[in-house]
Protein backbone atom coordinates (compact mmCIF):
# COMPACT_ATOMS: atom_id res chain seq x y z
CA UNK A 1 0.00 0.00 0.00
CA UNK A 2 0.96 3.52 -0.66
CA UNK A 3 -0.39 6.65 0.96
CA UNK A 4 -2.22 7.51 -1.87
CA UNK A 5 -4.26 4.49 -1.71
CA UNK A 6 -5.39 4.49 1.49
CA UNK A 7 -9.21 5.99 2.43
CA UNK A 8 -9.44 8.32 4.86
CA UNK A 9 -12.64 8.12 7.40
CA UNK A 10 -12.56 11.45 10.26
CA UNK A 11 -14.75 10.38 12.78
CA UNK A 12 -14.56 13.85 14.60
CA UNK A 13 -15.03 17.32 12.40
CA UNK A 14 -17.06 19.91 13.41
CA UNK A 15 -19.56 22.56 11.67
CA UNK A 16 -19.93 26.24 12.07
CA UNK A 17 -23.64 26.49 11.20
CA UNK A 18 -24.76 28.81 8.13
CA UNK A 19 -27.39 31.79 9.26
CA UNK A 20 -30.29 29.70 7.44
CA UNK A 21 -30.12 26.31 8.88
CA UNK A 22 -33.88 26.25 10.32
CA UNK A 23 -35.35 28.12 7.48
CA UNK A 24 -36.30 24.73 5.45
CA UNK A 25 -37.15 22.52 8.44
CA UNK A 26 -39.49 24.68 10.88
CA UNK A 27 -43.05 26.79 9.84
CA UNK A 28 -43.06 30.64 10.37
CA UNK A 29 -44.27 30.63 13.66
CA UNK A 30 -41.85 28.26 15.15
CA UNK A 31 -38.71 30.08 12.88
CA UNK A 32 -39.82 32.90 14.74
CA UNK A 33 -38.65 31.16 17.97
CA UNK A 34 -35.37 29.61 16.84
CA UNK A 35 -31.83 30.26 17.23
CA UNK A 36 -31.15 33.09 15.88
CA UNK A 37 -27.82 34.59 13.77
CA UNK A 38 -27.00 38.15 14.00
CA UNK A 39 -24.42 40.59 12.79
CA UNK A 40 -23.73 43.97 14.88
CA UNK A 41 -22.94 47.58 13.11
CA UNK A 42 -19.26 46.20 13.50
CA UNK A 43 -19.64 42.98 11.86
CA UNK A 44 -19.18 40.94 14.47
CA UNK A 45 -21.70 38.02 14.44
CA UNK A 46 -23.49 35.92 17.07
CA UNK A 47 -26.34 33.66 17.96
CA UNK A 48 -29.14 33.93 20.26
CA UNK A 49 -31.98 32.06 21.58
CA UNK A 50 -34.17 32.24 24.58
CA UNK A 51 -32.04 35.49 25.91
CA UNK A 52 -29.33 33.26 25.87
CA UNK A 53 -26.03 34.88 23.97
CA UNK A 54 -24.07 32.89 22.10
CA UNK A 55 -20.31 35.12 21.50
CA UNK A 56 -18.81 32.53 19.04
CA UNK A 57 -19.97 31.44 15.70
CA UNK A 58 -17.11 29.85 14.97
CA UNK A 59 -15.61 28.07 18.12
CA UNK A 60 -11.71 27.53 17.21
CA UNK A 61 -12.21 27.61 13.83
CA UNK A 62 -8.70 28.86 12.50
CA UNK A 63 -8.09 26.48 9.53
CA UNK A 64 -6.10 28.23 6.75
CA UNK A 65 -4.46 30.77 8.36
CA UNK A 66 -1.32 31.48 8.97
CA UNK A 67 -0.43 29.32 12.59
CA UNK A 68 0.60 32.83 14.11
CA UNK A 69 -2.90 33.12 14.25
CA UNK A 70 -4.34 30.25 15.65
CA UNK A 71 -5.24 31.72 19.14
CA UNK A 72 -7.19 34.13 17.24
CA UNK A 73 -11.72 33.71 17.72
CA UNK A 74 -13.33 34.55 14.50
CA UNK A 75 -15.87 37.02 15.13
CA UNK A 76 -17.82 36.05 11.69
CA UNK A 77 -18.21 33.88 8.99
CA UNK A 78 -16.03 36.24 6.38
CA UNK A 79 -12.79 35.60 9.40
CA UNK A 80 -13.37 31.70 8.41
CA UNK A 81 -12.42 29.61 5.49
CA UNK A 82 -15.74 28.77 3.42
CA UNK A 83 -15.64 24.85 4.39
CA UNK A 84 -16.34 25.71 7.86
CA UNK A 85 -19.90 26.56 7.23
CA UNK A 86 -20.89 25.64 3.59
CA UNK A 87 -21.50 22.44 2.58
CA UNK A 88 -20.18 22.55 -0.68
CA UNK A 89 -16.45 23.65 0.43
CA UNK A 90 -16.19 21.42 2.86
CA UNK A 91 -16.45 18.75 0.04
CA UNK A 92 -13.78 21.01 -1.81
CA UNK A 93 -11.63 20.89 1.79
CA UNK A 94 -12.44 17.61 2.59
CA UNK A 95 -11.24 16.36 -1.14
CA UNK A 96 -7.55 18.69 -1.10
CA UNK A 97 -7.13 16.97 2.29
CA UNK A 98 -7.66 13.48 1.04
CA UNK A 99 -11.16 12.86 3.43
CA UNK A 100 -13.44 10.60 2.25
CA UNK A 101 -16.08 10.50 4.62
CA UNK A 102 -16.56 13.02 7.69
CA UNK A 103 -18.70 12.93 10.64
CA UNK A 104 -19.29 16.26 12.40
CA UNK A 105 -20.08 17.74 15.51
CA UNK A 106 -22.51 20.94 16.10
CA UNK A 107 -20.73 24.19 17.01
CA UNK A 108 -23.95 27.29 18.05
CA UNK A 109 -26.17 24.66 20.06
CA UNK A 110 -22.88 22.60 21.49
CA UNK A 111 -21.31 19.60 21.13
CA UNK A 112 -24.44 17.81 22.72
CA UNK A 113 -26.94 20.14 21.96
CA UNK A 114 -26.22 21.70 25.48
CA UNK A 115 -28.16 24.90 25.08
CA UNK A 116 -31.19 23.89 23.85
CA UNK A 117 -31.04 21.99 27.73
CA UNK A 118 -30.18 25.47 29.82
CA UNK A 119 -32.92 27.07 27.54
CA UNK A 120 -36.05 28.07 30.16
CA UNK A 121 -38.96 27.18 27.56
CA UNK A 122 -38.25 23.21 26.80
CA UNK A 123 -41.18 22.46 24.81
CA UNK A 124 -39.71 25.08 21.72
CA UNK A 125 -36.35 23.47 22.47
CA UNK A 126 -37.72 20.10 21.98
CA UNK A 127 -39.21 21.88 18.36
CA UNK A 128 -36.06 23.45 17.32
CA UNK A 129 -33.48 20.36 18.50
CA UNK A 130 -35.67 18.19 16.08
CA UNK A 131 -35.20 21.18 13.61
CA UNK A 132 -31.49 20.82 14.35
CA UNK A 133 -31.05 17.17 13.66
CA UNK A 134 -33.58 17.48 10.34
CA UNK A 135 -31.19 19.96 8.75
CA UNK A 136 -27.88 18.24 9.64
CA UNK A 137 -29.21 14.71 8.41
CA UNK A 138 -30.96 15.77 5.74
CA UNK A 139 -29.31 19.11 4.43
CA UNK A 140 -25.96 18.77 5.63
CA UNK A 141 -25.31 15.28 5.53
CA UNK A 142 -28.02 14.54 2.88
CA UNK A 143 -25.92 16.54 0.49
CA UNK A 144 -23.34 14.40 -0.35
CA UNK A 145 -24.60 10.79 0.21
CA UNK A 146 -21.42 8.92 1.77
CA UNK A 147 -19.15 11.57 2.47
CA UNK A 148 -20.91 12.37 5.96
CA UNK A 149 -21.89 9.83 8.97
CA UNK A 150 -24.73 12.04 10.34
CA UNK A 151 -24.81 12.59 14.09
CA UNK A 152 -28.05 13.84 15.97
CA UNK A 153 -28.34 15.44 19.61
CA UNK A 154 -31.34 14.16 22.13
CA UNK A 155 -33.64 15.95 25.07
CA UNK A 156 -32.34 13.85 27.16
CA UNK A 157 -33.69 16.49 29.67
CA UNK A 158 -37.23 14.62 28.61
CA UNK A 159 -36.58 10.82 28.51
CA UNK A 160 -39.67 9.88 26.08
CA UNK A 161 -38.73 12.65 23.82
CA UNK A 162 -35.29 11.32 23.65
CA UNK A 163 -36.75 7.90 23.19
CA UNK A 164 -39.15 8.94 20.50
CA UNK A 165 -35.75 10.70 18.65
CA UNK A 166 -33.60 7.68 18.97
CA UNK A 167 -36.12 6.32 16.71
CA UNK A 168 -37.13 9.28 14.57
CA UNK A 169 -33.25 9.48 13.56
CA UNK A 170 -32.98 5.63 13.04
CA UNK A 171 -35.57 5.71 10.82
CA UNK A 172 -33.61 8.34 9.09
CA UNK A 173 -30.60 6.39 8.58
CA UNK A 174 -28.45 8.42 11.57
CA UNK A 175 -26.32 5.66 13.18
CA UNK A 176 -24.56 8.31 16.12
CA UNK A 177 -25.58 10.63 18.47
CA UNK A 178 -23.36 13.28 20.92
CA UNK A 179 -24.16 12.82 24.86
CA UNK A 180 -22.89 15.07 27.19
CA UNK A 181 -20.25 12.39 29.14
CA UNK A 182 -21.72 14.17 32.59
CA UNK A 183 -25.22 15.05 32.49
CA UNK A 184 -24.79 16.13 36.10
CA UNK A 185 -23.32 19.22 34.44
CA UNK A 186 -27.51 19.22 32.79
CA UNK A 187 -28.57 18.80 35.90
CA UNK A 188 -29.92 15.63 34.98
CA UNK A 189 -28.85 12.53 36.81
CA UNK A 190 -25.77 10.68 36.27
CA UNK A 191 -25.35 7.84 34.11
CA UNK A 192 -25.62 5.50 36.60
CA UNK A 193 -29.22 6.11 37.70
CA UNK A 194 -32.16 4.17 36.46
CA UNK A 195 -33.23 6.98 34.56
CA UNK A 196 -31.55 6.37 31.67
CA UNK A 197 -32.63 3.04 31.10
CA UNK A 198 -35.17 3.36 28.51
CA UNK A 199 -32.59 5.52 26.57
CA UNK A 200 -29.95 2.50 27.09
CA UNK A 201 -32.23 0.36 25.84
CA UNK A 202 -33.63 2.04 22.59
CA UNK A 203 -29.89 3.02 21.73
CA UNK A 204 -28.89 -0.84 21.79
CA UNK A 205 -32.27 -1.82 19.70
CA UNK A 206 -31.21 0.99 17.02
CA UNK A 207 -27.54 0.20 17.78
CA UNK A 208 -26.49 3.70 17.58
CA UNK A 209 -22.95 4.47 19.06
CA UNK A 210 -22.80 7.49 21.56
CA UNK A 211 -19.94 10.17 21.07
CA UNK A 212 -18.74 11.53 24.40
CA UNK A 213 -16.71 15.06 22.70
CA UNK A 214 -14.19 16.18 24.90
CA UNK A 215 -14.91 19.10 26.32
CA UNK A 216 -18.82 18.32 26.25
CA UNK A 217 -19.84 17.46 30.03
CA UNK A 218 -16.81 17.57 32.59
CA UNK A 219 -14.28 20.72 32.18
CA UNK A 220 -10.91 20.43 30.94
CA UNK A 221 -9.20 21.61 33.99
CA UNK A 222 -6.75 25.06 33.55
CA UNK A 223 -4.23 24.82 36.69
CA UNK A 224 -4.20 28.49 37.36
CA UNK A 225 -5.79 31.46 34.94
CA UNK A 226 -1.24 32.37 34.69
CA UNK A 227 -0.90 28.79 33.70
CA UNK A 228 0.48 28.83 30.06
CA UNK A 229 -2.09 27.76 27.68
CA UNK A 230 0.31 25.23 26.10
CA UNK A 231 -0.42 23.60 29.10
CA UNK A 232 -3.79 23.20 29.09
CA UNK A 233 -3.61 22.07 25.15
CA UNK A 234 -1.13 19.27 26.52
CA UNK A 235 -3.28 17.69 29.00
CA UNK A 236 -6.85 18.14 26.89
CA UNK A 237 -7.01 14.80 25.37
CA UNK A 238 -6.55 13.07 28.21
CA UNK A 239 -8.96 14.43 30.36
CA UNK A 240 -11.49 11.91 28.78
CA UNK A 241 -9.96 10.18 31.11
CA UNK A 242 -12.14 10.68 33.68
CA UNK A 243 -15.51 10.34 31.59
CA UNK A 244 -13.77 7.37 30.30
CA UNK A 245 -13.90 5.47 33.51
CA UNK A 246 -17.07 6.80 34.72
CA UNK A 247 -18.97 5.38 31.69
CA UNK A 248 -16.76 1.94 32.02
CA UNK A 249 -18.80 1.68 35.33
CA UNK A 250 -21.87 1.59 33.77
CA UNK A 251 -24.27 -1.15 34.60
CA UNK A 252 -25.97 -0.69 31.56
CA UNK A 253 -22.52 -1.85 29.97
CA UNK A 254 -23.87 -5.35 31.72
CA UNK A 255 -27.16 -5.48 29.79
CA UNK A 256 -26.96 -3.89 26.84
CA UNK A 257 -24.64 -3.91 23.55
CA UNK A 258 -23.83 -0.31 23.81
CA UNK A 259 -21.08 1.69 22.00
CA UNK A 260 -19.03 4.26 23.47
CA UNK A 261 -16.91 6.64 21.00
CA UNK A 262 -14.51 9.00 22.85
CA UNK A 263 -13.95 11.84 20.44
CA UNK A 264 -11.21 13.69 20.23
CA UNK A 265 -9.37 12.24 22.96
CA UNK A 266 -6.72 10.31 21.49
CA UNK A 267 -5.23 7.32 22.24
CA UNK A 268 -1.79 6.83 23.51
CA UNK A 269 -2.62 7.29 27.44
CA UNK A 270 -5.29 4.28 27.09
CA UNK A 271 -2.76 1.54 27.95
CA UNK A 272 -1.70 2.64 30.92
CA UNK A 273 -5.54 3.76 31.64
CA UNK A 274 -6.56 -0.21 31.63
CA UNK A 275 -3.33 -1.53 33.43
CA UNK A 276 -4.42 1.07 36.31
CA UNK A 277 -8.27 0.07 35.79
CA UNK A 278 -7.42 -3.50 36.07
CA UNK A 279 -5.14 -3.02 39.30
CA UNK A 280 -7.37 -1.44 40.70
CA UNK A 281 -9.74 -3.60 40.53
CA UNK A 282 -7.81 -6.75 41.29
CA UNK A 283 -7.42 -4.93 44.85
CA UNK A 284 -10.63 -2.87 45.25
CA UNK A 285 -13.41 -5.23 44.19
CA UNK A 286 -13.64 -7.19 47.81
CA UNK A 287 -14.83 -4.06 49.67
CA UNK A 288 -16.34 -1.87 46.43
CA UNK A 289 -18.72 -4.88 45.59
CA UNK A 290 -17.92 -3.86 42.13
CA UNK A 291 -17.97 -6.20 39.24
CA UNK A 292 -17.36 -6.83 35.59
CA UNK A 293 -19.43 -9.77 34.70
CA UNK A 294 -16.49 -12.37 34.70
CA UNK A 295 -14.50 -9.79 32.69
CA UNK A 296 -11.14 -7.68 33.75
CA UNK A 297 -12.10 -3.97 33.50
CA UNK A 298 -9.90 -3.54 30.28
CA UNK A 299 -11.62 -6.37 28.81
CA UNK A 300 -15.04 -4.74 29.38
CA UNK A 301 -13.21 -1.53 28.13
CA UNK A 302 -12.37 -3.14 24.32
CA UNK A 303 -16.26 -4.82 24.02
CA UNK A 304 -18.11 -1.31 24.33
CA UNK A 305 -15.35 1.87 23.75
CA UNK A 306 -14.02 3.42 20.60
CA UNK A 307 -10.69 5.92 20.59
CA UNK A 308 -9.98 8.31 17.43
CA UNK A 309 -6.61 9.99 17.17
CA UNK A 310 -5.21 13.36 15.11
CA UNK A 311 -1.56 12.49 15.54
CA UNK A 312 -0.22 9.76 18.05
CA UNK A 313 3.10 7.87 17.36
CA UNK A 314 2.89 6.53 20.48
CA UNK A 315 -0.44 5.18 21.05
CA UNK A 316 0.40 3.56 17.57
CA UNK A 317 3.72 2.01 18.34
CA UNK A 318 1.67 0.60 20.98
CA UNK A 319 -1.36 -0.56 18.77
CA UNK A 320 -1.35 -4.02 20.69
CA UNK A 321 -1.95 -2.74 23.95
CA UNK A 322 -5.07 -1.32 22.67
CA UNK A 323 -6.84 -3.71 19.71
CA UNK A 324 -6.57 -2.43 16.47
CA UNK A 325 -10.54 -3.00 15.69
CA UNK A 326 -11.13 -0.39 18.47
CA UNK A 327 -9.40 2.84 16.81
CA UNK A 328 -10.06 5.43 14.18
CA UNK A 329 -8.77 8.27 12.69
CA UNK A 330 -9.89 12.28 12.63
CA UNK A 331 -8.78 15.35 11.28
CA UNK A 332 -10.36 17.60 14.20
CA UNK A 333 -11.54 20.29 11.01
CA UNK A 334 -11.58 23.44 11.84
CA UNK A 335 -10.12 23.61 14.92
CA UNK A 336 -6.54 24.41 15.81
CA UNK A 337 -5.42 20.86 16.56
CA UNK A 338 -6.21 19.90 12.90
CA UNK A 339 -3.36 18.96 10.24
CA UNK A 340 -4.90 19.92 7.39
CA UNK A 341 -4.30 19.98 4.16
CA UNK A 342 -1.63 17.56 4.79
CA UNK A 343 -3.13 14.92 6.91
CA UNK A 344 -2.77 12.02 5.17
CA UNK A 345 1.22 12.89 4.81
CA UNK A 346 1.10 13.27 8.50
CA UNK A 347 -1.13 9.80 8.92
CA UNK A 348 1.05 7.90 6.13
CA UNK A 349 4.26 8.57 8.22
CA UNK A 350 3.16 7.31 12.15
CA UNK A 351 1.89 3.91 10.31
CA UNK A 352 4.60 3.12 8.36
CA UNK A 353 5.20 0.22 10.66
CA UNK A 354 1.64 -1.57 10.67
CA UNK A 355 0.09 -3.70 8.01
CA UNK A 356 -1.97 -3.04 5.35
CA UNK A 357 -4.76 -4.86 7.06
CA UNK A 358 -4.12 -2.72 10.08
CA UNK A 359 -3.73 0.74 8.22
CA UNK A 360 -7.56 -0.46 6.58
CA UNK A 361 -8.89 -0.93 9.80
CA UNK A 362 -7.24 2.42 11.42
CA UNK A 363 -8.29 4.54 8.11
CA UNK A 364 -11.73 3.60 7.56
CA UNK A 365 -13.12 0.00 8.19
CA UNK A 366 -13.64 0.60 11.90
CA UNK A 367 -15.48 3.36 11.46
CA UNK A 368 -17.77 1.79 8.80
CA UNK A 369 -18.20 -1.02 11.35
CA UNK A 370 -19.03 1.11 14.56
CA UNK A 371 -21.06 3.94 12.83
CA UNK A 372 -23.07 1.20 10.55
CA UNK A 373 -21.64 3.66 7.56
CA UNK A 374 -20.78 2.34 4.12
CA UNK A 375 -19.67 5.17 1.85
CA UNK A 376 -18.95 2.68 -1.20
CA UNK A 377 -22.99 2.15 -1.47
CA UNK A 378 -22.88 5.27 -2.71
CA UNK A 379 -19.22 6.13 -4.39
CA UNK A 380 -16.62 3.48 -5.62
CA UNK A 381 -13.86 2.70 -3.60
CA UNK A 382 -11.16 4.04 -6.13
CA UNK A 383 -12.64 6.89 -6.39
CA UNK A 384 -11.95 8.03 -2.44
CA UNK A 385 -8.61 7.47 -1.90
CA UNK A 386 -6.39 9.75 -0.71
CA UNK A 387 -4.91 9.95 -4.48
CA UNK A 388 -8.23 10.31 -6.14
CA UNK A 389 -9.56 12.75 -4.27
CA UNK A 390 -6.60 15.16 -4.15
CA UNK A 391 -6.91 14.57 -8.17
CA UNK A 392 -10.44 16.09 -8.16
CA UNK A 393 -9.44 19.13 -6.15
CA UNK A 394 -6.48 19.91 -8.15
CA UNK A 395 -8.93 19.82 -11.30
CA UNK A 396 -11.06 22.07 -9.15
CA UNK A 397 -8.10 24.01 -8.44
CA UNK A 398 -9.11 24.69 -4.51
CA UNK A 399 -6.95 26.72 -2.86
CA UNK A 400 -5.08 25.80 0.71
CA UNK A 401 -2.48 29.45 0.46
CA UNK A 402 -2.83 30.04 4.27
CA UNK A 403 -4.76 33.44 4.64
CA UNK A 404 -5.20 35.72 7.35
CA UNK A 405 -8.30 36.01 8.87
CA UNK A 406 -8.43 38.40 11.82
CA UNK A 407 -10.58 37.87 14.83
CA UNK A 408 -10.61 38.32 18.43
CA UNK A 409 -7.11 38.16 20.03
CA UNK A 410 -5.98 36.97 23.36
CA UNK A 411 -3.44 39.93 23.04
CA UNK A 412 -4.71 43.49 23.59
CA UNK A 413 -3.68 45.64 20.22
CA UNK A 414 -0.49 47.02 20.93
CA UNK A 415 0.61 44.62 23.16
CA UNK A 416 4.34 43.12 23.07
CA UNK A 417 4.77 39.41 22.69
CA UNK A 418 4.67 37.11 25.64
CA UNK A 419 3.07 33.46 26.55
CA UNK A 420 -0.56 33.33 26.30
CA UNK A 421 -1.84 31.87 29.71
CA UNK A 422 -5.51 30.22 30.41
CA UNK A 423 -6.31 33.55 31.45
CA UNK A 424 -5.81 35.46 28.40
CA UNK A 425 -8.25 33.42 26.80
CA UNK A 426 -10.86 33.28 29.58
CA UNK A 427 -10.69 37.02 29.30
CA UNK A 428 -11.15 37.24 26.03
CA UNK A 429 -14.13 35.14 25.74
CA UNK A 430 -15.41 36.84 28.70
CA UNK A 431 -15.31 40.59 26.35
CA UNK A 432 -17.36 38.20 23.82
CA UNK A 433 -20.10 37.73 26.63
CA UNK A 434 -20.00 41.43 28.29
CA UNK A 435 -20.26 42.74 24.11
CA UNK A 436 -23.96 40.82 24.29
CA UNK A 437 -24.98 41.86 27.12
CA UNK A 438 -24.79 45.17 25.71
CA UNK A 439 -26.37 44.06 23.20
CA UNK A 440 -29.31 42.32 24.80
CA UNK A 441 -29.93 45.53 26.97
CA UNK A 442 -29.77 48.07 24.38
Amino acid sequence: MEMNDMVIISVDDHITEPPDMFDKHLSAEDLQTAPKFNTDEDGKSYWTYQGMYMPSVGLNAVVGRPLEEYGMEPNSLEEMREGVYNVDARINDMNVNGVAASLNFGTCVGFDGGRFHRAPDKALSLKHLRAYNDWHIDEWCGAYPGRFIPCAILPTWDMDATVAEIKRIAAKGCTAVSLNENPTKQELPSVHNEYWTPMWKAIAEHDITMCLHIGAGNPVPHASMETPIEAWITTMPMSSAVGAADWLHLSALHEYNLKIALSEASIGWVPYFLERADFAHSRHKFWTHNHFSGMLPSEMFKKHFMLCFIDDAYGLKNLGELNEDLIAYECDYPHSDTLWPECPDHLWKQMSHLTDTQIDKITHLNAMKWFNFDPFKHIKKEDLTVGALRAQAAKDKVDTTPRSCGGASPLAKGEQPRRITSGDLVKMFQHHAEEGKKLQSA
